[in-house]
């Protein structure tokens, strides 16, 4: 599985950024860019780790729904998990996603 790294300098324009990169950040951001992935992804702010049960429960969605948006979102790496017992947590990979989320909520309204 490939890692995802991008650079954090706050003085880091996308002009700069090398084209394998760009795709990586444009691969994350399709992902992203669906209504139930989106809410996955609002349900997991804030360093939460929830279980496929928890976040199909908190959705009202199938627990197959919920696995296959799991998929993509950790293909991505915008997810990853973390086995725990019988239970698999996912967690968002990069704290910076949050301003991502944040946007999408502050955008999405009115």
């Amino acid at each position: 599985m490939e890692k995802y790294s991008f650079n954090k300098s706050s003085n880091m324009k996308i002009t700069d950024l090398q084209p394998e990169v760009l795709e990586r950040a444009a691969s994350m951001l399709k992902a992203i860019a669906h209504p139930m992935r989106i809410a996955i992804l609002s349900h997991l702010e804030d360093g939460k780790k929830l279980t496929v049960t928890e976040i199909h429960t908190l959705l009202n969605i199938e627990q197959s729904t919920t696995s296959h948006h799991l998929g993509i979102l950790k293909d991505k790496g915008v997810l990853a998990s973390q086995r725990e017992g019988k239970n698999t947590f996912y967690f968002l990979r990069h704290d910076s996603l949050r301003n991502i989320i944040d946007c999408v909520s502050k955008c999405s309204v009115g």
